[in-house]
């Protein structure tokens, strides 16, 4: 894919996509891997290298995520998000930098982005964000009540966890945990989503309560009979797959 100048947009379509992207990214490498990896996960992309051309574009086309490089010309990343909220925009936006201090994070939400992510990032973790940046827009209205994986059941209105027939008692962190799994099955979730989706942090607290929960999670599921359904990949998070499959070293 070729990386638009910054009075230029390029747009792949795919059929049946729906999802339509904007990355503001000055680097065409970065912009280019970016847009390539999404496309393949069947989203529409655009891509514009310049901060003030990108508002203008968001005034006059309809985005469902921006993905915002914080370091731009004319106008950085995060004069860009404020910009934007002061027009009344709502549409989620990912704020991507290098800068990964608790104090230039905070920065970047204070000023009305959605989420943060610093390079260099895996593209799993940028696909995973992205899915939860279109719950979040969605609200939830489009979410399902029901979630499943092979014999896995999940009632999310009564908040119920089944193997079969057999009714899983999950504490409300465990319960959350399994959810946001069920939410990404067959797709890696890493740590820092985990922290953010199901504690709320915006940071690592550099503690094992991750690892000690999804153990506790895993005690029970397989209590109930469903060995080894959620897997850990090692250096990129943990996943939940119907297929058992040899257990990692």
């Amino acid at each position: 894919m070729q990386t638009p100048g910054h009075t230029d947009m390029q747009t792949m379509d795919r059929p049946g996509t729906s999802l339509a992207i904007l990355i503001v990214e000055d680097d065409s490498q970065v912009a280019s891997e970016m847009a390539a990896s999404l496309e393949l996960e069947g989203y529409v992309v655009s891509v514009v290298d310049d901060g003030l051309v990108a508002l203008d574009l968001a005034a006059a086309q309809g985005f469902d995520v921006m993905i915002v490089d914080r370091m731009l010309p004319r106008l950085d990343g995060v004069s860009f998000v404020r910009a934007l909220r002061t027009r009344g925009n709502t549409t989620p936006v990912l704020l991507v930098t290098a800068l990964g201090t608790v104090a230039d994070r905070v920065v970047g939400l204070e000023n009305g982005a959605d989420d943060y992510l610093v390079k260099p990032f895996a593209f799993d973790e940028l696909h995973a964000r992205v899915r939860a940046l279109k719950r979040r827009s969605r609200d939830g209205q489009d979410e399902p009540t029901r979630l499943a994986c092979g014999a896995l059941d999940m009632n999310r209105l009564a908040r119920r966890v089944y193997w079969e027939a057999s009714e899983i008692d999950l504490l409300p962190l465990e319960y959350r945990l399994l959810e946001v799994l069920l939410m990404n099955a067959g797709r890696p979730v890493t740590r820092m989503m985990l922290l953010e989706q199901v504690w709320g942090f915006r940071f690592d607290p550099r503690t094992n309560i991750v690892e000690t929960h999804i153990s506790h999670l895993r005690s029970k599921l397989e209590a109930a009979g469903a060995q080894r359904l959620v897997k850990t990949i090692r250096g990129a998070g943990y996943v939940i797959d119907p297929d058992p499959g040899p257990t990692p070293a």
